[in-house]
């Protein structure tokens, strides 16, 4: 027996046997190496949340609706995905999460072509929803939480970095997007995406055979650790719907620019392509904001950072109202990439600080979906603001309204964490 061995405690049996191993694993460079995969799995199979908002004005005018109603694919999407989070999540927890990882990619596949042989907006929206949005889930919440149960020490980076994978679809995928619509066409175009996202992930998905270690092996997080949500005096169930509720609000405010920034800049008289190239730089500067607040995470907790973020995006946000010009609506997206992009990590954080490991798959599958309905909330009302109003400023306002309600609440928990004391 090894010095390492001799150290662990004697009970209980189980984690005697299992805490060397998993203490071999945690941020070896094993877990790195699952974090490349996992990141390329996001980078791909993330194309189901910007495929069609980059399509949105190809899809209207293709069916002939009013944007309100262009609007709907991406909301359904937006439902599809959050269900396939908390869907996937439970089957990653029971499974491993090469499970559900083969079965979004063969949805994606089957989505894609299902909405490139749409014949009405309803059928391509169904597509979208029930396939496209359902089998992109499978690369973001299960695979972040999964990568959660990997790191210990450097958790918060390690799931930035995950999470970055996200944007940086957002920021490869509309460009490329874009350029074959305009050239071959959005129906040609979404069957190539189709069998690029088949012959790419499932090799991918294949390399995750091997299961996490022992959930609760990196120990406790930065505020109470894993299991103790009474350390705000809440139980779980209360700090869970709380989480939900913020989710919601921060991504219905979030959604605004992203879903709309597109066809916002068509309006505004800069073409399609501008817009596209503005969606991509918000995301690409979102990807060094996820890489930035994984670090602050791990100094400072995911409460704490879920404020920071927030708080910043309410600000690039307002920075919209007055500026609609060419150029500053090009640093006004790069700043909000940049506010923002630590936002929805920050969550997965938190319920693996406040939440037991062995719940991360459903637990961070709920809270993912509650942020995915923000988006699909946030992306129909923003369009039928438009449709109401003939301008995307009220829908600006909106936002701003939804933002200063997740602020409320994430302060209201900060100040839980400095009244109560952390249980031992």
């Amino acid at each position: 027996m090894t010095s390492t061995e001799e150290a662990e405690p004697v009970a209980p049996d189980s984690r005697r046997r299992r805490t060397p191993r998993a203490r071999g694993v945690v941020d070896s460079p094993y877990a790195w190496f699952r974090l490349v995969v996992a990141l390329t799995l996001s980078t791909v199979g993330g194309v189901g949340m910007w495929s069609v908002v980059v399509a949105l004005p190809a899809a209207q005018a293709a069916f002939g609706v009013a944007r309100g109603d262009a609007s709907l694919p991406y909301t359904l999407a937006m439902l599809g995905f959050g269900a396939g989070s908390m869907l996937m999540g439970r089957m990653s927890d029971r499974f491993g999460i090469m499970v559900p990882v083969i079965g979004g990619t063969l949805a994606l596949g089957a989505g894609y072509a299902a909405a490139a042989s749409s014949a009405s907006l309803w059928q391509y929206a169904l597509a979208h929803g029930l396939l496209i949005g359902f089998g992109s889930a499978a690369t973001f919440a299960p695979l972040l939480a999964h990568m959660s149960l990997w790191f210990a020490r450097r958790r918060g980076i390690a799931v930035g970095i995950f999470a970055s994978g996200n944007y940086l679809a957002g920021a490869v995928w509309p460009p490329v997007v874009q350029h074959f619509i305009e050239t071959a066409g959005w129906r040609e175009t979404f069957l190539g995406i189709g069998a690029f996202c088949v012959v790419t992930m499932l090799p991918l998905a294949l390399a995750l055979r091997r299961p996490p270690p022992h959930h609760d092996a990196g120990g406790a997080g930065l505020a109470a650790g894993p299991g103790h949500a009474d350390a705000l005096g809440l139980s779980p169930r209360a700090l869970q719907a709380l989480l939900v509720a913020a989710g919601v609000a921060c991504c219905v405010a979030m959604a605004m620019p992203q879903v709309h920034l597109v066809a916002y800049c068509g309006d505004l008289g800069y073409g399609a392509a501008r817009g596209a190239q503005m969606l991509s730089l918000m995301l690409a500067c979102g990807i060094v904001s996820r890489l930035t607040f994984g670090v602050i995470c791990d100094r400072i907790g995911g409460l704490r950072t879920l404020l920071l973020g927030s708080a910043l995006q309410g600000v690039a946000l307002v920075l919209f109202l007055p500026f609609d010009g060419l150029v500053s609506l090009y640093v006004i997206s790069a700043l909000f990439g940049l506010f923002q992009g630590g936002i929805v990590p920050s969550y997965a954080i938190i319920v693996r600080e406040y939440f037991p490991g062995r719940e991360a798959g459903s637990r961070v599958g709920v809270v993912i979906t509650a942020t995915l309905v923000g988006m699909a909330l946030g992306g129909w009302l923003s369009g039928a603001i438009f449709d109401l109003t003939g301008s995307y400023r009220a829908a600006f306002v909106n936002g701003i309204v939804w933002n200063l309600a997740n602020l409320t609440i994430v302060t209201w928990l900060l100040r839980r964490t400095s009244l109560r004391p952390v249980p031992a």
